[in-house]
């Protein structure tokens, strides 16, 4: 009995390894042909799908995916030209179903597609120079009815305050429970939407009294970072190249972007404003503000803030720029950083 049911073993266990030799070798007959193909693409770009058939085996069709979409099939091994124009920014995965002689297979590459625009760098003047509060880990700021309203981090140190940009005052301020590192802000039909960093949770107060309104879990295991509006719906910057589009009733997400220029992906967008239907990002770390196309991804222009660093006082907890809010009255552009103790009026020269 012992020597029989060794025998089964030994007989599956052969077997099994003869199905993935099958599997293995039968996955090694087709590749994508990369001959003519670029790792880099633009929208205006076609790609141009076929395969290597090393082993002269009978194709009855393909059958390609990009991004686990069909996107056409060919009879035979005949090139699928495919137009790259109304895809996002990011990898390609390509996947090409296989059949031939009574049997199929599938075969995977990818490529990236990129912008095809060069971003300009912007200029700019300092209108005014304000104080602000030196202990403000500013992740969110934003004008609403001529009041900037403006979101800290940390843990056990997280507000959302209302300040006199003038003074520096903070004369309306609520503190986030100590577990909650407070993140960007924005304010649509008089709610102020605050995320906060690695606790997928937002919080929704009341833009006059501050109550407490609501609370949200984000549909995704993602980090918060940014936040802004376009009048109707929330858009948020999560650490990545991405900018997730928010239904503000639900926070789930109904669409995204990805963060390009001509040749890389953007990572780390932070705080977010919208400007005259455009997205104005802090770039984590660089000191700079990417504009960003929010149907598209592409960054159109650059504004360096470097030399703002230079202009506010040195001290251990001096951090990066962040902190954008547009003034639409007087079309300027306030900036700041984490624990700056100025804010900087600036405006976009022509």
């Amino acid at each position: 009995m012992k020597i029989s049911k060794l025998f089964a073993f030994i007989s599956l266990a052969t077997a099994l390894h003869s199905c993935g030799d099958d599997n293995k070798q039968k996955n090694n007959l087709f590749k994508l042909d990369t001959s003519a193909m670029k790792q880099q693409y633009q929208p205006e770009d076609a790609l141009t799908l076929s395969l290597i058939n090393e082993k002269n085996k009978v194709i009855d069709s393909v059958v390609y995916y990009i991004n686990d979409n069909r996107v056409g099939a060919v009879t035979g091994n005949e090139k699928l030209k495919v137009a790259l124009n109304n895809r996002k920014f990011g990898y390609q995965n390509l996947k090409a179903l296989v059949f031939f002689e009574n049997d199929n297979v599938e075969v995977e590459g990818r490529v990236e597609l990129t912008s095809s625009i060069t971003p300009q760098l912007l200029e700019y003047e300092i209108v005014n120079t304000y104080p602000h509060d030196m202990s403000a880990y500013t992740q969110g700021l934003e004008f609403y009815r001529d009041t900037l309203y403006e979101g800290t981090g940390q843990y056990k140190g997280s507000t959302l305050r209302k300040v006199n940009y003038k003074t520096g005052e903070v004369y309306k301020k609520i503190k986030q429970d100590d577990r909650y590192f407070g993140e960007g802000i924005t304010i649509l039909n008089n709610k102020v939407y605050q995320l906060t960093w690695r606790e997928t949770t937002a919080f929704v107060y009341d833009a006059d009294t501050f109550e407490k309104i609501n609370e949200f879990t984000y549909s995704k295991k993602i980090e918060g970072w940014g936040l802004t509006n376009d009048g109707e719906y929330l858009y948020q910057s999560d650490g990545t190249e991405k900018i997730w589009k928010l239904d503000p009733e639900t926070m789930k997400e109904v669409d995204y972007i990805n963060v390009y220029t001509k040749n890389t992906k953007i990572k780390a967008v932070n705080e977010l404003e919208w400007i005259d239907g455009k997205i104005y990002g802090n770039v984590y770390q660089k000191d700079a503000i990417a504009v960003i196309n929010p149907t598209t991804g592409a960054v159109e222009s650059i504004i360096n803030f470097s030399d703002l660093k230079t202009k506010v006082t040195k001290h251990p907890k001096l951090d990066v720029l962040n902190g954008i809010a547009y003034n639409p009255k007087t079309n300027t552009i306030f900036v700041t950083g984490k624990n700056w103790d100025k804010m900087f009026e600036i405006r976009i020269k022509e």
